[in-house]
């Protein structure tokens, strides 16, 4: 009798117990203690969570394909615990040269996830940026999450633009971004903007020095601490001296 083939369901919970077997209750303690959410988490530590991730990739788009690879990472991205949702990034990061919009749209309801900037921060950053610095096109996606009630939707729209930001693409886009979220109030927007500014303020300084220095006065402190980071110190001076 032939052997079955398994599922995505069956692979993905094959990883949890992996996960589960795997973490340090220690580690996931100190976990908890550095996120201000409610975070449930195994314990495992980012570098040998990849490393785990990269073998299960390996095998799995050598045995099932990419297709079935997406199907695991998505029933992973629906879980509870911080590390499922990181792997499922892991699984996809080096991939994104294969996607296209579906992948896009899939990547887009799995914001609706977040519980937190780790989870956030994988998502966004390592396969919904690369993307839209794919296809300049889909720039239209970060507005309208600019507008959202929710916070990890707004935080998006600033980190989707990362990886554009240093290419040099999107600076118009950029300077219209933050004047919509200069006044949001919510920490993790505000660290997400000040991200972006800084990634731009790095790849592009001799457009953003002169943005940042009409923005200097209503822009919120954290944002404007954080987009000069990488500049020149009398140039930091110059545009913190609000």
């Amino acid at each position: 009798m032939p052997k079955r083939k398994p599922t995505p369901a069956y692979v993905a919970a094959h990883i949890r117990r992996v996960l589960k077997d795997g973490g340090s209750a220690s580690h996931s303690a100190g976990v908890q203690w550095f996120f201000k959410e409610e975070i449930k988490s195994r314990g495992w530590y980012a570098a040998e969570l990849r490393k785990v991730a990269v073998r299960f990739r390996r095998t799995l788009l050598k045995e099932t394909g990419l297709p079935f690879l997406l199907k695991v990472a998505d029933k992973l991205f629906s879980g509870r615990m911080l590390e499922e949702k990181v792997f499922a990034v892991f699984l996809l990061e080096k991939l994104t040269d294969d996607f296209g919009d579906a992948q896009f749209r899939l990547f887009e309801s799995w914001l609706s996830r977040i519980s937190s900037w780790a989870d956030h921060d994988g998502l966004v950053h390592y396969l919904i940026s690369p993307l839209v610095a794919a296809d300049p096109a889909r720039v239209r996606h970060v507005f309208r999450w600019a507008k959202s009630r929710n916070r990890w939707h707004r935080r998006a729209a600033c980190v989707a633009l990362i990886r554009g930001a240093r290419a040099k693409m999107f600076f118009p886009e950029i300077k219209r971004l933050s004047n919509q979220l200069l006044a949001d109030q919510d920490d993790m927007v505000q660290k997400g903007l000040g991200w972006l500014l800084r990634e731009t303020a790095k790849f592009d300084p001799q457009r953003t020095v002169p943005y940042l220095m009409t923005i200097r006065v209503r822009a919120p402190r954290l944002v404007l601490r954080t987009a000069c980071e990488t500049l020149r110190p009398q140039i930091r001076k110059k545009v913190l001296a609000a």
